[in-house]
């Protein structure tokens, strides 16, 4: 019994890793989006502003 609490105990304990390693990964890209959305402000185009 105290064995397979233990390996239990463990595998929450991988998964928790997983998803804290997985959550940081996700924040990556946005990350990465606003230092570029903040590099491209600097350069202007002539001409009238496109809609979308």
């Amino acid at each position: 019994m105290n064995q397979a609490v233990s390996h239990l105990d463990d595998s929450t304990q991988q998964n928790a890793a997983l998803v804290e390693q997985a959550a940081v990964t996700a924040k990556r890209p946005a990350k990465r989006a606003v230092v570029l959305e903040e590099a491209v402000r600097l350069f202007t185009v002539a001409g009238p502003k496109a809609t979308a």
